[in-house]
């Protein structure tokens, strides 16, 4: 009988890079590891969770755009949801796991420009349209959704526990007393 691969050590995947243990995403980054909380700000943008209960492992990507067309010599950018899951992807092959080991939770997409225009880009709800296509076709085990509307969501996990936190809402404004 062989024994479950060691826990990884936290990592970065992709676009982030940091050694504190809170980790706040911007458009286009993301994370995959350990030990970390997770945090980002989301409008049209969509982000994943991705948690694996028995390793205590996972991450989180924030994409603005749903795909491009990306020439074979372009490396992956995780400003597109397509490829942001497939950097995912590569990290979770490269942990010994598979997408089916993990909690998946979906949340963004908001209609930022609601009433603002008549042209419609319908980016949220195109971004929103490839989550699911990728969470389909890899397999995710889906626990949490919050997507659409037209509202901002601050979004957390917690990599220790798997806890995901979101929060409806405007972004909340620090002044020099608060911080």
């Amino acid at each position: 009988m062989s024994s479950p691969p060691a826990p990884l050590p936290s990592q970065t995947i992709g676009w982030h890079a940091s050694s504190s243990p809170v980790i706040s995403l911007l458009p286009g980054e993301l994370y995959f590891g350990q030990r970390h909380l997770l945090k980002t700000l989301l409008g049209s943008c969509v982000a994943i969770t991705l948690w694996h209960p028995q390793r205590q492992l996972g991450g989180m990507c924030h994409y603005l755009l749903p795909n491009r067309v990306r020439r074979p010599e372009e490396k992956l950018d995780g400003r597109y949801g397509d490829e942001a899951v497939l950097t995912l992807l590569n990290a979770i092959e490269r942990a010994g796991a598979k997408p089916s080991d993990f909690i998946c939770h979906l949340y963004g997409g908001a209609d930022t420009l609601s009433g603002a225009t008549q042209t419609k880009f319908n980016v949220g709800e195109r971004n929103i349209e490839q989550a699911w296509t990728m969470i389909d076709r890899y397999g995710f085990q889906i626990d949490g959704i919050d997507v659409g509307d037209d509202v901002p969501r601050h979004v957390s996990i917690d990599l220790r526990t798997g806890l995901v936190d979101v929060r409806r809402g405007p972004p909340v404004k620090v002044t020099a007393r608060d911080s």
